[in-house]
């Protein structure tokens, strides 16, 4: 079961620093207090600042409750509520963070409920970013410590209240499934205890479990998810599920092109659609405003508008992959030089050279929910509800919007439906564009905007649009000498607020899994470039890893055949310094019988690929007929240190490697005079369920700190199959997606 936290308090100072975020704070919840006899724990990142604790303790006193703090509460009736910082997209973080708690706690996971954070960058920042959001595969990975010690921190109160209360030392106290013992007897659930264990003192350094002692932690099936039961009773509240009351929906007509700019529009049409009750102009475009969903796109389709497209460059793909393929072999700004050769030893001289150049088209998220947003004004405020995935962002672009202090802006954040990156842009585009809407329409209703899939898929925001230019040279024993990588792709970052993390002219998202490599390539020579183009790219579910790891693990293939070699033994001769590469690779060889027979057209490739943390190595089995292929099956190795969930981390392992596939298979967004020729899954194919092969995951094990499982998965599909495919006898393909070349799935 779970809950949405609407709590936003104000004027919070911050608690332990130099530790970063999560402050202590009071306030009662407007969802409702825990009543007398409520415990919940109050705790900076670690121990929190004694003097906010003593405040906090005093206030619930007074009042006769312990507020609620940002992590943890135990209530009377002996359940346990966890807040998920983190945004939920169908990853999974929601009981990931809630096992961190219950293990440190030694909560019964029957009795333990879950709620997801408000907006509070001071309660709730990534501890990654400095700001509240969820990206990078970094939710469990950046609350790992500080979600187990809220867990231990209320366990040690509660501890701490029954050895007072029963009189004996807290050694002796047992904990277990919610409940505390004693060796003479005495029980009581964490319920009957809480309020006793509020009024005792925040400890500094809880101790924490050692690995050994996990009872829920890295255990099969100890911990079912949490949002499964909700998604599959239709209880689960998306944007779409939100009802206001005399709540109005929006459509809005968009420029057709990037960069088209509206001259002028005749709205009579529209507004004669039953149910139409606004046509206004909004920095997106038209909006059209209606009562149902149905009349405001009937309203849309009934516009007539005048748009100016001459002022765009009005792109095309083909145009622009000629562009980069010229620019790829030219200088550009360098982010990697060659090392020099070590003294005494003479620079190794290449013999052999080999070639490719890798094109890489944009492509939509296209998650299964389109983009949508509740925004109401009133009473000299706003309230927005959506799957806001960077709330610090939303909530400062939607005041801005909205003319209001953000202490004016309240976020509701819900679920959602997927975003694989889409969700989480620096200009919170679909939360500003209906905030516009409610203030053109000055507000007279709630009103929810609503993106169609073609709006989705037709708006930008793409994984852009890249091609490599690689120059190996291997010496006569087969060890590369020299290799020279031209990139060319579109910044992500650059003119957002996290330019700066663009340096000396790199954005480092454009050249991850090149420069740093898995591989220990001192000789490499790297050059960037970063064209500007009208179309706004956007980070796509990990991120620089969709085409750098293709290219590295293709050309390690390629590089293999050229030395004579076996591809994974080439690869090992490569990885001296990477032991979780060597690990994953030589265990997934293992359980996949890498090198053994198979039946003519058919053959196994491998690759591997680390990012965000986390090393996974894959080795697909292919079957090549006709030219078509069919990837039979896949097996997936992945080192992601403690395994805080396995069904979970096999979970996210499954969707990487289908949602990989289909975009190697069939994906593209195609601009033809500026315009997506792909608006829907009509042309935009998505994977279909008899494609998906079969999946067997093998998690490395690990004492070492968590790290992401939502992307590390997708890397390393394409190119596994892409070398199965030509050790079967097809072509070597350097242009996606597979389609592209005539190859098609069976």
């Amino acid at each position: 079961m779970q809950a949405f936290r609407d709590d936003q308090p104000d004027d919070l100072a911050l608690v332990a620093p130099e530790r970063a975020t999560a402050p202590v704070r009071t306030g009662v919840t407007r969802r409702g207090v825990l009543g007398a006899g409520g415990l919940v724990v109050a705790i900076g990142w670690l121990p929190g600042n004694a003097a906010a604790a003593a405040q906090a303790r005093e206030g619930a006193a007074a009042k006769a409750v312990f507020e609620p703090n940002q992590f943890v509460s135990i209530g009377a009736d002996n359940l346990v509520t966890i807040v998920n910082k983190h945004h939920e997209m169908g990853q999974g973080n929601t009981t990931g963070l809630a096992t961190l708690v219950a293990d440190e706690l030694d909560a019964d996971w029957s009795l333990v409920r879950t709620e997801y954070a408000g907006a509070n960058v001071k309660l709730y920042a990534n501890l990654a970013f400095g700001m509240q959001g969820t990206g990078g595969s970094s939710a469990i990975a950046n609350s790992y410590l500080q979600y187990r010690t809220a867990g231990a921190t209320a366990r040690a109160m509660l501890v701490s209240a029954a050895a007072q209360a029963w009189g004996v030392p807290a050694t002796e106290i047992r904990t277990s499934d919610s409940v505390l013992t004693h060796a003479s007897g005495k029980r009581a659930t964490y319920g009957e205890m809480a309020a006793a264990a509020a009024r005792q003192a925040v400890p500094k350094d809880p101790v924490l479990k050692t690995p050994a002692q996990f009872s829920l932690m890295g255990k099969e099936h100890a911990t079912p998810r949490v949002d499964s039961p909700s998604k599959c009773n239709g209880t689960a509240t998306y944007t779409g599920d939100v009802k206001l009351p005399g709540m109005l929906t929006a459509v809005i007509a968009f420029p057709p092109s990037f960069g088209a700019k509206m001259v002028s529009f005749d709205a009579s049409a529209a507004r004669k659609v039953k149910g139409v009750t606004d046509v206004v102009a909004v920095p997106e475009g038209i909006a059209v405003v209606a009562r149902t969903t149905w009349a405001a796109q009937q309203g849309r389709r009934a516009l007539k508008v005048t748009w100016d497209e001459s002022a765009g460059a009005s792109p095309d793909s083909e145009a622009l992959l000629a562009q980069y393929r010229a620019q790829a072999d030219q200088p550009g700004t360098p982010f990697a030089k060659p090392a020099a050769a070590e003294a005494g030893k003479p620079a190794p001289v290449a013999t052999k050279t080999i070639e490719a150049v890798y094109e890489f088209p944009f492509l939509a998220h296209a998650p299964m929910e389109p983009q949508s947003c509740v925004a109401w004004l009133h009473d000299g405020q706003l309230e927005t509800w959506a799957g806001h995935q960077f709330p610090t962002f939303d909530h400062q672009f939607a005041a801005k919007a909205a003319g209001l202090p953000m202490d004016k802006v309240k976020l509701h954040s819900l679920i959602s439906g997927g975003s694989f990156g889409r969700r989480a842009n620096a200009w919170s585009d679909f939360t500003v564009a209906a905030v516009n809407v409610a203030v053109a329409i000055h507000g007279h209703a709630p009103v929810r905007l609503q993106y169609t899939r073609e709006d989705d898929m037709s708006a930008g925001l793409y994984r852009p649009m890249v091609v490599h230019s690689v120059k190996v040279g291997l010496d006569d024993a087969g060890k590369v000498a020299s290799w020279k990588h031209g990139v060319v792709a579109q910044s992500i970052m650059a003119g957002t607020p996290m330019a700066m993390m663009v340096k000396d002219g790199v954005d480092p998202t454009s050249v991850e899994g090149v420069f740093p490599a898995s591989y220990e390539l001192p000789m490499m020579d790297g050059q960037l470039h970063s064209p500007a183009l009208p179309v706004r790219p956007l980070w796509w579910r990990s991120v620089g890893n969709t085409h750098t790891a293709y290219v590295m693990e293709t050309m390690m293939d390629k590089l293999a055949h050229a030395a004579g070699q076996d591809p994974l033994a080439f690869r090992l001769t490569l990885l001296d310094k990477n032991p979780r590469a060597v690990g994953v690779l030589k265990l997934v060889a293992e359980k996949s019988g890498w090198g053994k027979a198979m039946p003519a057209g058919s053959a196994q490739g491998i690759a591997v690929h680390e990012c965000f943390g986390t090393t996974v190595a894959q080795v697909a089995e292919v079957t090549l007929k006709d030219g078509k292929v069919k990837v039979d099956k896949v097996y997936c190795a992945v080192d992601c240190g403690v395994a805080v969930n396995p069904d979970v981390i096999r979970a996210q392992m499954e969707g990487c490697i289908g949602f990989a596939l289909g975009a190697l298979y069939y994906s593209e967004i195609e601009l033809k005079a500026g315009r997506p020729v792909q608006r829907n899954f009509d042309q935009y194919k998505a994977l279909r369920i008899y494609e998906m092969p079969a999946v067997e995951v093998f998690i490395m094990p690990s004492t070492a700190a968590p790290t992401g499982v939502g992307e590390p998965g997708v890397p390393p599909l394409g190119p596994a199959v892409a070398n199965a495919v030509v050790r079967a006898g097809g072509p070597a393909i350097t242009r996606l997606p597979f389609a592209r070349a005539g190859i098609v799935s069976i």
